[in-house]
């Protein structure tokens, strides 16, 4: 498991070829990217402004996904979360999964993106024509971490 929050941008085939590098008995590879969109909620987005508090992020996540480990027959994964400004194109987050068939890394991939959503404690800033605005995780994404049988405690969360 590797776990890497920071401000740089990340080459996302490097990254999973290093994942999956050595590892043969590796089937499947599953892979989501975030990236910064120019408008949200109606508004234009200029830029994006995420914030965490080091140490706890990374707990956070490293929490996130050994959960999926105990829920899926997967073999490692990997979560890269960029913080700091980020402007509309620039890719926000990467998380990829690896394991024998599709079905288990794509479910824990989609598990750990959406418990990050919602209780990783990261918090999204953005520059809109109307001025900066903090944003909350959407109902959604609290929808979308119910199916897993987890209620979001609304602690942390990007939006």
């Amino acid at each position: 498991m590797a776990i890497r929050v920071q401000t740089q941008d990340f080459d996302l085939g490097m990254e999973v070829s290093t994942l999956r590098s050595g590892q043969p008995q590796v089937g499947a590879v599953v892979a989501f990217v975030g990236t910064v969109r120019d408008m949200n909620d109606g508004s234009g987005v200029s830029e994006m402004e995420l914030e965490h508090y080091p140490g706890m992020t990374e707990k956070a996540l490293e929490d996130i996904v050994a959960q999926a480990k105990t829920r899926w027959s997967i073999f490692d994964a990997l979560v890269i979360h960029r913080v700091g400004p980020l402007k509309p194109l620039d890719q926000i987050v990467l998380v990829a999964v690896t394991s024998a068939h599709r079905g288990e890394a794509f479910a824990a991939c989609e598990f750990i993106m959406d418990y990050l959503k919602t209780q990783a404690p990261f918090w999204k800033k953005e520059q809109t024509p109307q001025g900066a605005r903090w944003v909350d995780a959407r109902v959604t994404d609290d929808k979308a971490l119910a199916k897993w049988g987890i209620q979001s405690d609304n602690t942390g969360g990007q939006g």
